[in-house]
């Protein structure tokens, strides 16, 4: 459910989160990226691998391949629980490792003026999700790019009526390089029923792409997970 104001997004933007997380659907209204007029066009994730003609999904950013892992590491890593595959999407230059099959979706956000695609794929495990968006640019406009990075960091926090923590991160790069990125994180309560949700956040940039890479949930995952989610983004 989406709070909607007359003007493009600003400082008092905000997205309801739902009372309950038990189903994909009531996930996908997450606030995991900032819009001030949404248009979603969600479909149903395809029963085999595939990387589609239009980017793929979560919201509102590696490819990692697991390394082989002993005893109680294993068993956690390839649990049912967490059933971690990687995902590349070449199209919106991306990869990274997701704990369960994505659902996809599509969106339209309002930022500074413009209206933007955002497209996203979405895991949904032990009552988190766990989600890359990335949003299209329509030139590699630095400023534009810094607008949107800026538009999401703020978005997170007011979700949860907290203040955020953050700290600066490196994305890593297909080529071997990096690209600078902000990790946000905030704790707080949402939604009518003013449920306790951690949001934990990485937002970066590169070329025509921002990238927001989220984890929401009413408690935070295991640090390995986090680990796992986070570690493995890498843009190309």
């Amino acid at each position: 459910m989406v709070e909607r104001s007359p003007g493009p997004i600003g400082d008092n933007f905000k997205l309801v989160i739902p009372s309950s997380d038990s189903t994909a659907s009531s996930l996908m209204r997450f606030p995991l990226f900032g819009a001030d007029q949404v248009r979603r066009q969600q479909s149903p994730a395809p029963s085999a691998p595939r990387v589609p003609s239009w980017p793929l999904r979560l919201l509102r950013l590696s490819s990692i391949v697991l390394a082989a892992l002993t005893g109680v590491c294993l068993a956690a890593a390839c649990s049912p629980a967490y059933n971690w595959r990687t995902v590349t999407d070449s199209a919106e230059g991306y990869s990274i490792d997701l704990p369960a099959k994505p659902t996809v979706d599509e969106r339209g956000v309002e930022i500074a003026g413009r209206s933007l695609p955002m497209h996203v794929r979405a895991a949904h495990t032990q009552g988190a999700v766990f989600a890359i968006a990335s949003i299209d640019l329509q030139s590699d406009d630095p400023r534009l790019r810094q607008a949107v990075v800026d538009t999401l960091r703020g978005a997170l926090a007011r979700n949860v009526d907290a203040s955020p923590v953050e700290r600066p991160v490196q994305v890593p790069v297909s080529s071997g390089a990096s690209e600078p990125g902000v990790e946000v994180t905030a704790t707080g309560s949402a939604g009518q029923a003013h449920e306790q949700r951690t949001i934990h956040a990485w937002i970066a940039g590169r070329g025509r792409h921002v990238y927001q890479a989220a984890i929401v949930a009413a408690h935070a995952p295991p640090q390995e997970q986090t680990d796992q989610f986070f570690g493995s983004l890498k843009l190309q």
